[in-house]
């Protein structure tokens, strides 16, 4: 289990913001569990315009030419490749030092994802972790080296896909023993990257608004109960 007794505290913030603040907010939320062993957040969010956030060990020089250097870009603190979020839901956890997970942080990943797979497929979503589904679909594959700009022209092994495409990815920072994860989830695509596409355009029935109620809840039944 955790380790010691915690409040895992659910946080949906209904207001879209600025890409600056949201990587405050998940900053603050790192700092309250390094400081405070019986806290773990959930967070779930929007952001109030389509953004660019690099990954921690990224460059703003490394932003390409064109219309994604015009558009808003911010510093993550989690690693992997830059994302462009602006059709998604973007979650986040922060979990203490006293966490299981502190061990294993690959498995928070496993365990996240594992509940996010089984929303997505109680929702009529045929999904799965990469490692697990190999690429059955008919369209053409999209480039996966590990030094694409884009965290989702990158591959990894506990990536979520449907129909041969990366629908979700998640990042991690850990301090001190804490662990910070960001995770972004593709609705459908942006305009900017019409080549990543998102789980309306591979799925045009799925329902967001049940999805995105019952997100959050699924979530804190993976780091409150460690799979």
């Amino acid at each position: 289990m955790i380790g010691e007794a915690q409040k895992c505290q659910i946080i949906i913030d209904s207001s879209p913001q600025s890409g600056k603040r949201n990587m405050e907010i998940d900053g603050s939320l790192l700092e309250q569990v390094c400081e405070n062993s019986s806290l773990a957040f959930v967070r779930i969010y929007h952001w109030n315009e389509p953004t660019i956030t690099l990954g921690h060990f990224q460059k703003f020089s490394e932003v390409p030419a064109g219309p994604l250097a015009k558009t808003p870009c911010v510093k993550r603190l989690t690693g992997g490749g830059a994302i462009l979020h602006d059709r998604e839901i973007t979650y986040s956890i922060a979990l203490p030092a006293g966490h299981l997970f502190r061990h294993t942080p690959i498995a928070a990943y496993e365990s996240v994802h594992t509940v996010i797979i089984e929303l997505l497929q109680y929702l009529g979503v045929e999904c799965g972790m990469r490692a697990d589904s190999p690429l059955t679909t008919s369209q053409p594959t999209m480039a996966t080296k590990e030094d694409e700009f884009l965290c989702f022209l990158r591959s990894d092994p506990r990536d979520i896909v449907s129909k041969g495409q990366k629908i979700v990815g998640s990042a991690q920072r850990r301090r001190k023993g804490c662990i910070l994860q960001h995770g972004s989830i593709l609705l459908a695509e942006s305009q900017l990257t019409p080549m990543i596409p998102g789980l309306l355009n591979l799925w045009p029935d799925f329902d967001t608004n049940v999805f995105a109620s019952q997100l959050a809840h699924c979530i804190s039944s993976a780091i409150c109960t460690p799979r």
